[in-house]
Parts: structure tokens; C-alpha cells; sequence
């Protein structure tokens, strides 16, 4: 990553006011980039938006990704260089009760978007942030890479695979690499592995689990145990964003392509394994329990091969996920402490980007 690249470049961030797109946020403005957000409401509170006055120093629109003319004229008015495209319901227990929401988000969410910089014009950059559960997911080891069969089991799997052959198809048809010259966007889209990081506060994710437990001075209730994950810090897939918006900026026919970015191979790790860690650092290694019941279907397995990003972007983990696991302790310490969480980003980010 060059922080030279970002001072004075304007920057599109949907889904600003969620956890990933938070960390994002944070960061481009520190780097100098002009910053805009389009995003409904925090969908938490407390949420890192509100804690860590994520608006502050950017512009930052509070509306739905689904509404096409209020998202054309944000984009319109805004006129960015580079769009970073994480609006999107993001839990996939939540889109087993509401996958109408799900899919009309995350796939016409994705098509409203890009349609809506087609029209406008003058964009040079965009980076669909999907997921790593966009594969078709045969329960193997083995990491998936970025050409292998998309599929998905439930609906926000699903419709991430779907999200991610809406980019392809505006890839081929409207910004296709051997027309470049002609339209002058690059497009590509990013898979992740199971984000970690202080701030998130969401239902039916691990760490928020664990520290909403924590906090309140209850056990944490696990739901699987022995599922095994590719955990990283919010910093690595979003170091990979901010490298691949750079690569595909000075060379987009090169790069406007699908890209893991996820940690190595042994930091996936079973759920079981962080509770206790977690557990341990907080004083309470007894406080924790298994839910055996309400048991909708999970991956039990499930890693990404990013040996792409590696070679070709030059992008690779910084963080071991003991690393990772002191960060997230840190954030919510302080949070719990009534201390400023910004001031603790900000110690992060500068501390990843010295590693």
C-alpha cells in the first residue's frame, strides 16, 4: 500500500456506517482522501459509527442502497474517483428470516450501484467487497481460489455469489478490459474471511457475541464450536482493498478481476479455539457454554487460497491471529473504560502499517 496514492483522491464508501465499512472510512480519511459515505443507519447500537464519529471529517449520506435515484444523485453530486462497494446485509442467520431483504440488498444493492456509475460516468476505480462464502462450499481443507465454481447454501451466501456474477457480467458488457480506453473504469471485486475487529457489534457474529457476554458478565453461548474459519483483523482485507484500488488505478486492465484476501493457512482456526482464547485474556476461561438447539446449517469448514493477491499485488497477513485477537481485546478494554476508540484505531492502524 502507498500512503502517497491517497492525499486529494475522492472516495466512495457504501455501507460506511457498518463495521467494515467503518474501519475503511477511518482510515482513507487519515490517509488524506476525500471521503463520502452512503449507508442506511447503524444497524446496532452501540456501533463503531457513533463511538468512533466515523462521519467526522467526511460526507456522509444516510439512505438505502436499494433506492436507484437517491443513489444516482449522491454519485452525481459527489463525483468520486474510486468506490469502495460494501453496502450489503451482511449475517447470514439473518437471511434465513429475511432473504427477500437479503438478496433485494446485496444483488440489486450491487446492480443499482454500478449502474448508477455507468450512467454517471467519470469514476476510474471500483472494488465490490463480497465474501469468502460466495464459493460453492464442498466442506474440503483446501483453500478456494478466485476461478472456482460460486454457489451457496443460504441466502446471504448465496446472494454474495450472486453479487459477484453481477460484476462480472457489468465487467464483460459495459467495462470491459480490452475497451478501457473507451469507458475508463476499472472494475474488480474482493473475498474476504471472517473479519475481526473492535467496533463490531453485530447479532450472530463471534466476537460480538463473546464481548456482548463479556461485558454484560454473562457466559457466552456458542453455537458451533468446531467450525473452522480463516479469522483476520479488519486491517488486512481492508490493506487488500486499498492495494488493489491502487493497482487497478495504474494499470486497471491488468486488474479488474476477482481477488481473495484472507490469512494464512494457520490461522484458521475452530470457533472453539478463539472463545478460549478470548476467554482466557478476559480472566473468565470458564465463561462460555455450547447451544445445541436452533442449529440452522453452517459451514463447518471453509478457507481461501491467496496466493493470487500474494504473487501479483504483493499484498500478505501482517497480523498473526494472536495479534489480531490482542487488538480486539484493546479496542473493547478501552471501550468499556470510556476511552476514546478513535484514539485506539488510530494507534492500530499506524502500528499495521509499521509491521
Amino acid at each position: 500500500m502507498d500512503p502517497a496514492f491517497w492525499p486529494g483522491k475522492r472516495v466512495l464508501v457504501t455501507g460506511h456506517t457498518g463495521f467494515k465499512g467503518g474501519w475503511l472510512s477511518f482510515w482513507l480519511k487519515l490517509l488524506g482522501a476525500d471521503v463520502a459515505g452512503y449507508a442506511l443507519p447503524p444497524s446496532t447500537d452501540p456501533s463503531l459509527f457513533q463511538v468512533a464519529g466515523i462521519s467526522q471529517g467526511m460526507k456522509s449520506v444516510i439512505a438505502d442502497v436499494r433506492d436507484f435515484d437517491r443513489l444516482s444523485a449522491a454519485i452525481s453530486e459527489f463525483r468520486p474517483d474510486i468506490v469502495f462497494h460494501l453496502a450489503a446485509q451482511p449475517l447470514v442467520r439473518y437471511s434465513y428470516v429475511h432473504p427477500l431483504e437479503t438478496y433485494s440488498t446485496n444483488v440489486m444493492g450491487t446492480v443499482n450501484v454500478l449502474e448508477a456509475l455507468r450512467r454517471t460516468g467519470g469514476v476510474k476505480v471500483v472494488v465490490n467487497v463480497t465474501s469468502d462464502k460466495c464459493y460453492e462450499n464442498k466442506e474440503r481443507s483446501k483453500g478456494y481460489r478466485e476461478d472456482e465454481p460460486l454457489g451457496g447454501y443460504d441466502p446471504y451466501s448465496s446472494s454474495k455469489a450472486c453479487a459477484e456474477l453481477v460484476t462480472a457480467a457489468y465487467r464483460s458488457s459495459f467495462f470491459n478490459p480490452d475497451e478501457y480506453s473507451r469507458h475508463g473504469l476499472a472494475l474488480a471485486s474482493a473475498r474476504a474471511g471472517n473479519v475481526i475487529g473492535g467496533g463490531d457489534w453485530a447479532q450472530d457474529r463471534l466476537i460480538p457475541d463473546i464481548m456482548r457476554a463479556f461485558l454484560a458478565g454473562k457466559p457466552v453461548v456458542i453455537r458451533n464450536p468446531q467450525a473452522i474459519r480463516p479469522w483476520q483483523h479488519v486491517l488486512e482485507p481492508s490493506s487488500g482493498y486499498l492495494m488493489l484500488a491502487e493497482n487497478l488505478w495504474r494499470e486497471g486492465t491488468k486488474f479488474a478481476e476477482a481477488w481473495n484476501f484472507g490469512p494464512d493457512e494457520s490461522d484458521a482456526k475452530p470457533v472453539r479455539w478463539i472463545v478460549e482464547k478470548v476467554a482466557q485474556a478476559w480472566g473468565r476461561p470458564e465463561a462460555w457454554k455450547e447451544e445445541r438447539s436452533d442449529r440452522l446449517h453452517e459451514a463447518v469448514n471453509l478457507s481461501l487460497d491467496c496466493s493470487k493477491a500474494k504473487e501479483k499485488l504483493g499484498w500478505h497477513p501482517r497480523w498473526s491471529l494472536d495479534r489480531a485477537l490482542d487488538s480486539v481485546n484493546e479496542w473493547y478494554r478501552a471501550y468499556r473504560d470510556g476511552k476514546k476508540v478513535a484514539q485506539v484505531m488510530l494507534h492500530q492502524i499506524t502500528q499495521y502499517q509499521g509491521t
